[in-house]
């Protein structure tokens, strides 16, 4: 009985954190990539062209495959932006 009292006063634990989208993940990319970052982990700009729709081999060069998801997100990109 005191465990379900408690449960009345003791803070709830937060709702888990829903994950980005790949759309989001993809413009998160591109955006850091513009701010003259440097993706270091090849494998998670793979997954995220393949989150995209986009067909991705493992020895295709990087920086064709951020090219790719470049021209992906202009795509997504509504009208007039």
């Amino acid at each position: 009985m005191f465990a379900r009292l408690l449960q009345w006063f003791l803070p709830r634990p937060p709702a888990p954190a829903v994950p980005p989208s790949a759309e989001a993940q993809a413009l998160a990319l591109i955006a850091a990539i513009d701010r003259g970052g440097i993706p270091l982990n090849v494998a998670r700009v793979n997954h995220i062209a393949r989150e995209l729709g986009l067909e991705v081999s493992a020895k295709a060069p990087v920086e064709d495959t951020i090219a790719r998801i470049r021209a992906a997100c202009k795509r997504m990109a509504p009208p007039g932006n």
